[in-house]
């Protein structure tokens, strides 16, 4: 009888320390100091981010591309010799013969120049937004592993103090069947129960050095290799996500979404090809270029005096005549690549908003779920595991009835923060689309390049 009254004085301290550890991990304090370090991890990998900085260069490209092309074509150069007699090759045989040198410059058609640039700077533009669609996703994705190695640092814990419990139980239940107290099929149930805690440990040793190698993708592998142990947390604060919750009402969340990086893009896209329109209006002005030459005659007029030198001047335009195979044809293309522009937008901002819906249905969920664990479910399966354990010291519960009512309450205290971890995956990903998340990152820059011909330059 002694040893059933340790026994139920050990569980019940053993199952104390699980839920003062939990007590202590909701203090408001430790979840800020957890999200500190998250941030300052997340501000590590974005200022070493080489996509960002791939991002930056492939806009930074676009638009010197745009410069080039908004510039007249080089002129062109003329030199050559006319007139000259065949039977004598001879410069001063004959007045017609001259030495000639000219220039010609081409022009655009109408303001086709600075429609070039318009276009190459609205889709440099474009490109440049992806460096913050690469940051939100690189945050969102850090952040729910960060989440996912809190849930698996929080079932160590659990793992842990419940083995200290198997393991006190198991060595008391050795000295009471050594004494012929105890029933052999207890022993084995103790140490089945402790091996299946090692097989628990190990595979959450496994999740938590998986879940920090795949953070390494961001911070580096000589972080992974000196990093100490992380204390991470299955729970953050998400202050301006739930300002923007609260500020918008219904299932309509355009007015949100409409300032998405990714929704920027797609506008950037229409106006683009709204350009692109303008560009092919022009294709029905004419192309002017003009030409001058000077021509140096070394033989004798008619008059028998020194022939004088020749000047020329002209000017070319090309007339678009015929505009139904070539002109109508652009015209009526890039008029369609507006509306395939529109339309992409639309399909980008219908499915965001049904994402929106269908994580804010989760995200409901997933807090009732919670609310009925914290209220419902953990009370009820702790008195549960206090009743077996009174009967256990009253000889009218076997023992491993309570190793049942014990694994029953540990799977439910690891299914309680399963439901914390991915609501808090939840907030994240709502946080991606609604632009939720707080942080600041150096602007990406290129120092030189190089030729050593350009300084660097800011994106925004």
């Amino acid at each position: 009888m002694k040893l059933t009254h340790y026994l139920l004085s050990l569980t019940v301290g053993g199952m104390g320390l699980i839920c003062s550890s939990l007590t202590f991990a909701n203090t408001a304090g430790f979840y800020s100091k957890q999200q500190d370090t998250l941030n300052d991890l997340i501000s590590i990998a974005l200022n070493n981010d080489a996509n960002r900085q791939q991002i930056f260069a492939q806009s930074q490209s676009i638009r010197e591309m745009g410069l080039a092309s908004s510039s007249l074509k080089d002129p062109k150069l003329k030199f050559g010799v006319g007139g000259l007699p065949a039977d004598s090759f001879a410069f001063d045989q004959d007045p017609m013969t001259n030495i000639s040198i000219g220039l010609m410059q081409e022009f655009e058609r109408g303001s086709t120049l600075s429609l070039k640039k318009k276009k190459f700077d609205q889709q440099a533009d474009s490109v440049a937004f992806q460096i913050k669609v690469r940051e939100l996703d690189v945050i969102n994705n850090m952040t729910k592993l960060w989440l996912e190695l809190g849930f698996q640092q929080k079932a160590h814990q659990i793992l842990i103090e419940n083995k200290k419990l198997m393991r006190e139980m198991l060595r008391y239940i050795k000295t009471s069947y050594s004494l012929g107290q105890s029933e052999v099929h207890d022993l084995l149930n103790a140490e089945i129960q402790m091996s299946k805690l090692d097989e628990k440990l190990q595979a959450n040793k496994q999740m938590q050095q998986r879940t920090s190698s795949q953070l390494s993708e961001w911070l580096g592998s000589q972080w992974l290799s000196e990093q100490a142990d992380l204390g991470a947390t299955p729970r953050l604060t998400w202050s301006k996500l739930d300002q923007f919750l609260a500020s918008t009402q219904g299932d309509r969340f355009y007015s949100l979404l409409s300032t998405h990086p990714l929704s920027e893009i797609a506008q950037l896209q229409i106006e683009a090809n709204t350009t692109q329109v303008s560009i092919a209006e022009e294709a029905y002005t004419p192309q002017f270029a003009v030409e001058v030459m000077y021509g140096h005659r070394q033989s004798d007029g008619m008059n028998g005096q020194p022939a004088s030198d020749l000047m020329s001047a002209y000017l070319t335009m090309d007339i678009p005549l015929f505009t139904d195979k070539r002109q109508d044809k652009s015209y009526s293309a890039a008029q369609y690549q507006v509306v395939e522009a529109k339309s992409n937008k639309a399909v980008i901002l219908s499915r965001m908003n049904a994402q929106v819906n269908a994580l804010l249905v989760d995200k409901n969920n997933l807090e009732q779920r919670l609310q009925r664990y914290n209220n419902s479910l953990l009370p009820q399966v702790k008195a549960k595991t206090k009743a077996v354990e009174l009967g256990y010291q009253n000889n009218t519960a076997q023992f491993d009835e309570v190793l049942n009512a014990s694994s029953d309450e540990l799977t439910m205290e690891m299914e309680k923060w399963r439901l914390v971890t991915d609501l808090n995956k939840t907030k994240s990903n709502l946080a991606f689309l609604l632009d939720g998340f707080e942080y600041s990152v150096v602007k990406p820059s290129i120092s030189s390049l190089s030729n050593g011909s350009r300084n660097s330059q800011d994106l925004f």
